[in-house]
């Protein structure tokens, strides 16, 4: 079965464009895998474990996270404010999300040695 990964990121803000710039790469060194970029404010399809790749503030290397404990939510003042966290903690609560891994990039990382980091921990985690 071809595994999936998803993305979050937005092209049109650098700090948080890396994770989908990471794509091509990415897929070259996994030929077998998805890679998919998901909007946080649509429907998502949960599959048994969720891998994702997403930037994540106040982290200064790539790290794996195995839960969503590790994240402090942000405010909510209006609709544009429900990000893929929020749409994640929902899923968990209902019982839809069941395991999780998240790859988190800093927000200033550098694309050729995120591209390698990325891919060793992809290489452990998939």
């Amino acid at each position: 079965m071809k595994k999936t990964i998803y993305l979050f990121g937005n092209q049109d803000l650098e700090m948080d464009s890396l994770p989908i710039r990471l794509i091509p790469e990415l897929q070259k060194e996994f030929p077998e895998t998805d890679f998919v970029v998901l909007d946080p404010n649509e429907e998502w399809n949960v599959p048994e474990e969720m891998i994702i790749i997403d930037t994540v503030v106040g982290i200064k290397e790539i790290t794996v996270f195995e839960d969503l404990e590790h994240f402090d939510a942000a405010p909510k003042l209006t609709c544009h404010d429900f990000d893929a966290f929020f749409n994640l903690r929902i899923l968990k609560k209902l019982g839809k999300l069941r395991k999780i891994k998240i790859i988190g990039v800093p927000p200033h990382a550098v694309l050729e040695t995120t591209t390698k980091s990325v891919t060793e921990k992809l290489r452990c985690n998939i």
